[in-house]
Order: C-alpha cells, then sequence, then structure tokens
C-alpha cells in the first residue's frame, strides 16, 4: 500500500506488516513530527531493526504503562505509521528519535510477537466530506487557535501563521491537537479513533474555547485594576476622530484601507529597531499627505519594499551531510575539492546547530560574529560553475538567487538608486532578496571577472561591502537608507579569470579554481549526464539512442576542443535531433552511435592533430599556453634571411613581456652557440624572424621562452623538434628555466592533442598533483633546470635532421 505524507511530494509505500513500537505514554498524530525518548530494551531492538531496513514501524499508544514484556492485549488497535528521521544515543543507553507521522492505520491482527511485536495492518483514512460545514469548522479551529497564541506566552506567534496556511482539515486537525490537547494519553487516543474529521474538529472547538476561557479569566483578575487606555486604542480613538474631521473638511479618500494595510504588514514585518523607526516616520507621514500628492506614491512605494523583504525569514532547517554528498554527486562529475569544501562549510554549520542552539552564526570578538563564507570559482566556461551553485542551494535546501555582472557599470545596480529620484529602486543585491522571500538564500555573483567601470560609478567597489564579512551585516541600499543583514547570505562568485578580478574584491574571497576535464572525464559526463539529459530534451526514451564510448571519445576529440563540455553538449545534441526526425519519420530503432559512423551524424571532423606537421621541419616548436579558457598548444616558428644588419622581427601580435623573452632567447642561443654546435657566424648578417601562431589572437607571457629557445637552436642546428614534445618555462639570459603557472591546464591541452612527451621547469613537479592520474600516466615528464637539457631532449638526433628548405 502507499500513501503521501500530508501533501509532501514524497512518496512512501507502506507494507502490509510491519513492526509495532508500543508508546507508554504518548499517541504519535499522522503528518505531524515528534521527538520521542525509548529507554526500553525491546523498544532500542525494534528501532535498531528499522533504522537498518526502511525505518517505517507502527506507533501504537498502550493501555498500561509497561515498559517491557509487552502483549498485544496491551495496545490499542488503531495507531500510526510513522518514519524514523534522525535517531541519537545517549551516554546511559537510552535513545532519543525524531520521528514524523504519515498516516492512520488499523491492526488487523499480529504475525509475530518474539523478539517484538510485529502486525498486520490496513490504512484507516478518515472520513471528510468537502463541504462548506467542513470549511466553517477548520476556520473556527484556525481562528480559536491563533487568539490562543495570542494570549499564550509559551506558544510563538508563528504557529497561528503556520495554522492559517495549512489548507487540509485534517493537517489543522493533527496539527492544532498535538499543541492543545491535554498530554494524558486517553484523550489523545480518543481524538485519533475517531473516524470522521468534522467530529475530530468539534472536538478541538471545544477543547480551545475551554482553554480560551481559562485563560481570558485569568487575565481578566490581573488587569482588573489597570482601567486606562492602552497605546493602542488610544491610537484608535484618534484615528477614528481624524477620520471624521477630513470627511467633514472633504477630505476624506479611499487609500485609508491602504494605509491601514501597510500598518499591519509593517508589525508583521519583525523589522529591526532602526528599520522599524524609518518605517513609522514614513508610514506618519503618508498620513498627513494629501491623496493627490505625488510624492504619496513614492513613499507607498518605498514602504512596501520595507514591508516585503526578508528581515527574520530563514530556509535553516536540520542539515543531511549525506544527502548534501548525494546532491553534488548526482549533479557533478568528479570536482571533488570543490565537493569536500562545501561539504566541510556544511559540517561546520551542523555543528554549530546541534552545539550552538540554532542557525546564527556564533560570537568571536566583540561584536563580531562568525560569518558566512564567500566562495569565487574560477575556471573555463563550461565546466560547471554556475550549476554548481544550484547544487550547493539544493543541497543546503535553500533559495537560488544568481545575478549576472557580466557589462554591469553602473555601482547602482549594487547599491541601488536614492530616493529622490523618479522610479528610483533597490540595487540587485536587495531585490534577489525579496524574490528569494528569505535571508539566507545562496546568492550567485556570475562572471564577476567581467565586471565593468565607467563615469557613473565602480560597482567592483560597492562589491567591497558586499563581500566582506566584517561589514556586510550593515549593508545600506541606497534606496532603503537602513542596514539590511547580508551575514547569512551565502554568496558564490563565479568567473572565468583571476586577473581581471581587483585585487581588493579578491582578498575577500575563498578562489577555488576549476580546471578542464580530461578526455576521460568528458566521456563520463557524456554518458551519466549529457547523454540522458539530451535523450529526455529531444523525446527519446533510454534504449532508443546508444553512444558508445569510442563515439563519445572522438566526439571529444575530433568535433570540440574545450576545457568543458557545452560543445560537446551541443554535439550530442545535434545527434538527438537527427535520430528524433528518422523515428518520427517512421524508422525503427535502436539507434547505435560508434566511432565508425559518427561522421553519418556530425559531418567531417573539425579538428585534427597538427603537431606532427607542424614540426616536421628544423625551425618549429611545440610549446604550452594557459587561456582564460583552459590550456592550449601554441607553435613558435623561427627562420634566417641575409641582411645588411642583424634584426630580430617578432609577429604574431605579441606582448611585451613575450617580446623580451624573444629578445633573451636569442641573446642566450648567440652566446652559446658552440656549446649548441652552431657556428656563431651564422646569426652574423641576418634577420631573425620569430613568430607565432595565429596571428589575430594577443599573446604574451614569459612561459615560451624555453619554446624560442628550442625552435631557434632546431633551425640552426638543422635538427627538427620531437613531434611528441611539448614545453613550457621561462628562460633566463643564462639560461635557467624559471616555474611557471597553469601547469594543470597546459598537461590537460598537450594530452588532449597527443602530446606524449612534456618538459617542464624542476620548480614545477609539485604542481602535477593536481593533475588526474590517469593523465599522469599517459605522459612522460621531463623536467629541468637549464636551457640546455631543454633543447637535447627536444631536437631528434643528428642522424634524422633535415635540412632548411
Amino acid at each position: 500500500m502507499s500513501t503521501h505524507s500530508g501533501g509532501s511530494p514524497t512518496e512512501f509505500t507502506i507494507p502490509d506488516a510491519l513492526p509495532v513500537l508500543p508508546l507508554p505514554d504518548a499517541v504519535v498524530f499522522p503528518l505531524t513530527a515528534v521527538p520521542l525518548f525509548v529507554q526500553s530494551r525491546g523498544a532500542i531492538r525494534i528501532i535498531d531493526d528499522v533504522m537498518r531496513g526502511n525505518r517505517l514501524l507502527v506507533f501504537v499508544a498502550q493501555h498500561n504503562e509497561k515498559m517491557d514484556g509487552v502483549t498485544p492485549e496491551d495496545v490499542h488497535r488503531v495507531g500510526t505509521v510513522g518514519t524514523i528521521h534522525q535517531m541519537a544515543r545517549t551516554p546511559d543507553g537510552s535513545v532519543r528519535v525524531m520521528v514524523q507521522g504519515i498516516e492512520r492505520v488499523r491492526l488487523l491482527d499480529f504475525v509475530a510477537k518474539d523478539p517484538y511485536l510485529v502486525a498486520r495492518i490496513e490504512r484507516a483514512p478518515e472520513q471528510a466530506a468537502a463541504g462548506p460545514e467542513l470549511d466553517g469548522l477548520r476556520r473556527a479551529v484556525v481562528d480559536l487557535f491563533r487568539r490562543l497564541v495570542q494570549l499564550s506566552d509559551e506558544l510563538p506567534d508563528e504557529l497561528a501563521v503556520a495554522a492559517e496556511n495549512l489548507a487540509d482539515p485534517r493537517q489543522v486537525v493533527y496539527f492544532v491537537a498535538s499543541l492543545v490537547v491535554r498530554p494524558d494519553t486517553a484523550s489523545r487516543q480518543a481524538l485519533l479513533e475517531m473516524d470522521s474529521v468534522a467530529e475530530k474538529l468539534r472536538r478541538l472547538v471545544d477543547v480551545l474555547q475551554n482553554e480560551l476561557a481559562v485563560r481570558e479569566i485569568g487575565r481578566k483578575i490581573t488587569s482588573d485594576t489597570e482601567q486606562r487606555l492602552s497605546k493602542k486604542q488610544r491610537e484608535f480613538i484618534l484615528r477614528e476622530q481624524a477620520k471624521t474631521i477630513q470627511k467633514e473638511l472633504g477630505e476624506d479618500g479611499g487609500d485609508d484601507s491602504e494605509v491601514t494595510d501597510l500598518r499591519r504588514r509593517l508589525e508583521e514585518a519583525g523589522l529591526p529597531d532602526e528599520a522599524r523607526r524609518e518605517a513609522e516616520r514614513e508610514l506618519k507621514r503618508l498620513t498627513g499627505m494629501q491623496p493627490g500628492s505625488p510624492e504619496r506614491g513614492m513613499v507607498i512605494t518605498y514602504l512596501e519594499w520595507m514591508v516585503s523583504l526578508p528581515w527574520n525569514k530563514a530556509d535553516g532547517g536540520t542539515i543531511d551531510i549525506r544527502r548534501a554528498r548525494e546532491v553534488l554527486d548526482e549533479d557533478h562529475f568528479d570536482l571533488d575539492k570543490i565537493k569536500d569544501r562545501i561539504l566541510e562549510y556544511l559540517a561546520v554549520r551542523k555543528l554549530r546547530q546541534e552545539r550552538g542552539g540554532g542557525t546564527e552564526p556564533p560570537r568571536v570578538t566583540g561584536d563580531s560574529p562568525a560569518r558566512e563564507p564567500i566562495l569565487c570559482f574560477v575556471g573555463p566556461p563550461g565546466v560547471g560553475k554556475t550549476s554548481l551553485g544550484q547544487s550547493i542551494a539544493r543541497a543546503l535546501g535553500r533559495k537560488f538567487v544568481r545575478m549576472s555582472l557580466g557589462g554591469v557599470r553602473d555601482e547602482a545596480e549594487i547599491r541601488g538608486h536614492r530616493r529622490t529620484y523618479i522610479g528610483s529602486l533597490p540595487g540587485r543585491i536587495i531585490q534577489g532578496l525579496r524574490r528569494a522571500e528569505k535571508k539566507d538564500p545562496v546568492f550567485m555573483l556570475d562572471e564577476i571577472d567581467k565586471i565593468g567601470a565607467d563615469w557613473r560609478g565602480d560597482p567592483s567597489s560597492a562589491l567591497l561591502e558586499v563581500l566582506d564579512p566584517a561589514q556586510n551585516h550593515t549593508f545600506v541600499d541606497n534606496y532603503l537608507g537602513v542596514p539590511f543583514d547580508l551575514s547569512q547570505v551565502l554568496f558564490i562568485a563565479t568567473g572565468n579569470a583571476l586577473d581581471t578580478i581587483p585585487g581588493p574584491l579578491r582578498d575577500r574571497m575563498e578562489v577555488l579554481m576549476l580546471s578542464g576535464y580530461t578526455d576521460e572525464e568528458k566521456v563520463g559526463i557524456a554518458s551519466q549526464y549529457l547523454v540522458p539529459k539530451q535523450l529526455a530534451a529531444n523525446g527519446l526514451v533510454t534504449g532508443e539512442l546508444v553512444f558508445e564510448p569510442d563515439a563519445i571519445r572522438l566526439i571529444v576529440r575530433r568535433y570540440t576542443r574545450e576545457a568543458g563540455v557545452r560543445n560537446l553538449d551541443r554535439e550530442i545534441a545535434a545527434v538527438a535531433r537527427k535520430v528524433a526526425r528518422r523515428l518520427a519519420e517512421g524508422e525503427r530503432g535502436p539507434f547505435h552511435v560508434t566511432a565508425a559512423n559518427v561522421g553519418e551524424y556530425l559531418g567531417r571532423p573539425r579538428f585534427f592533430d597538427e603537431v606532427v606537421e607542424r614540426t616536421s621541419r628544423p625551425g618549429v616548436a611545440t610549446g604550452l599556453a594557459w587561456t582564460p579558457v583552459g590550456g592550449d598548444v601554441l607553435f613558435v616558428e623561427v627562420t634566417m634571411m641575409p641582411s645588411s644588419e642583424e634584426r630580430l622581427v617578432l609577429t604574431g601580435m605579441l606582448g611585451d613581456v613575450m617580446r623580451e623573452s624573444a629578445q633573451a632567447a636569442v641573446s642566450y642561443v648567440w652566446s652559446n652557440a658552440e656549446a649548441f654546435d652552431i657556428d656563431p657566424k651564422m646569426f652574423e648578417g641576418k634577420t631573425i624572424h620569430v613568430h607565432v601562431p595565429a596571428g589575430a589572437i594577443p599573446k604574451d607571457g614569459p612561459s615560451a621562452g624555453v619554446t624560442m629557445v628550442t625552435a631557434l637552436a632546431s633551425y640552426a642546428t638543422r635538427r627538427p623538434v620531437r613531434s611528441d614534445v611539448a614545453m613550457t618555462g621561462e628562460i633566463t639570459l643564462r639560461g635557467k628555466v624559471l616555474p611557471v603557472g597553469g601547469i594543470k591546464e597546459k598537461v590537460l591541452a598537450a594530452h588532449r592533442v597527443g602530446i606524449r612527451t612534456l618538459i617542464l621547469p624542476r620548480h614545477n613537479e609539485r604542481d602535477l598533483e593536481d593533475v588526474p592520474a590517469e593523465v599522469r600516466a599517459a605522459l612522460r615528464f621531463v623536467f629541468v633546470d637549464d636551457a640546455g637539457e631543454v633543447v637535447r631532449q627536444a631536437l631528434t638526433p643528428v642522424e634524422a635532421g633535415a635540412e632548411v628548405r
């Protein structure tokens, strides 16, 4: 049998027989969560067994208070099927559990009595005939409960709001009953056994009226001596008098209800003291304005923003670390370091909840509380930065807000416009929080490296306050004019490069680097995520289109060349569309995509291995480059021509640093010509031309120094560079090879184009720890300190040389 838990999207399948947990002094209602303290050994054994299974069992009240040796005659025949959400053991051996009631059931007979009771059950749904009577009873219970909450110090106001939001009469019954029905087992069991929801509601009306009468009598006794009017009463009388005066003056408008509604919402919004004072001041101004005043609309808009912001509404909730890991693994392949950092954050927050008694960050020094971390994901396009933020929000159970900063140039986009301007609004930070309706969402600042600046201000400077954990608890939007607490917002920034992010802004964030994927990782991502996604997007079912791993690998290597998987996703989508068309035209599947027939779906390959062709003659060397979209391979070409004087010509849109590297390379090779078996006179009266394709792409940086030395030595000795070798490293005039950055991205790029040997600076050896193990195993690494070692490793033997043509 199956049932739903109170309209929850989670569906529970309830077996026909379940273990029975007798309760000597408690009754578990359906659709409610309740903590239980279990001491008897038999009950603890039941809990241990079901925790290893589906966590379902039947909670049934006892006729007596026996702890052990409970028989079928000791328990009632109506109980509640429930699930155990959490279990904790105490030092004395007892157990505390948090259980969730699901459905009322009736015990038919017992199929086992040892080591504990197991009963055959059937659902016992309540009778709830929809109609005006049932709806009237529900409203009566909710109204009485709201009055009781107002009179009770021990019942928070949020409970009344929660009861009003419950539309199902059965939910109202059990929610209110769990809070107001006397705690004795007999009263609660009697309510549980009633079959009619209307009858249950009538019983609750009686209970609530009795409780209200008792409390109102007690309140009247304590307030008999207070004869003066309360402040609210005086304000009410004065407002009524003001209305009468306005009517006599002919100034009575239809806007009073709007002011009253704003006043009510202001009282319910839970604003901090400073914000409340400002809102009340504006509300006071509003009551004195003429209905046709132009400023009236501006004040009303401001107050609407003030009362609609989530000043004290947070998701919070219990954090399940295991569930969070499952969510992250479901949505993203690999990225273990990023996932570990997120789980560390969740673990810290969970401990704060359990040991600190809430979700508010603890105070660490003076008035400065511990704040949420501010993470910045930096990596090439298509590696999953934005979607990772969505997964974090799902794992946390929080709302997700995304704000794209690409091309933003106006500071007011962040801080908002001042209210003096017509049509002014708060900044996009406050707007995002209003949409989320919570004060602790996951807030993604996308493309933070592409933020601009002009005469309207510098948005990156405005972000300094937003992203500073020591300041953002008092963030002041220009429109609101009062502090708003952003300290519980989990800000996540994304970007493709760190260089364009201003230093002070970068300093406020914890940077997590996401590198490109290897070919095998892309095959795994495509198989587990992209192919199922495109099958569903194109109306295909599992089995109609099957991709062989070799086919995906061929698409990765011959039809895409990227660090991420966006183009791979597009190519898979193109194949799926073609298959969908063939199915729609009447062909029968399934269709298998193999390495042999990929071209039938995608046409001729777009990329090929050009390393061997490029380096087949002297004077061409293969280097490695880092770009904002991942690593790449570049070629350095050298030639010489007779001229009247020695000159160095550099082409290929080279930056200043790269041009200086070329000059240093020429000076080093010329000054050490004899060590390389080169005639020093070869450079005299020559123009040396160094070119780095492609000429339309700007290039800069010192890491091509060893590649230029190798290309010069190759041309001068007429020995080609080995076609399976690539290199990177900065060169000095003494021939020392200095370390460079972006090693992981460069290694992945070399592996992607078929390089087998990599020459790296010795000081970069430790950077290989970040490279996937399968890539390290497929490559041979040569670590060098001197440029002479580079030349010896890179050039082909003398007998294999070719003459320059």
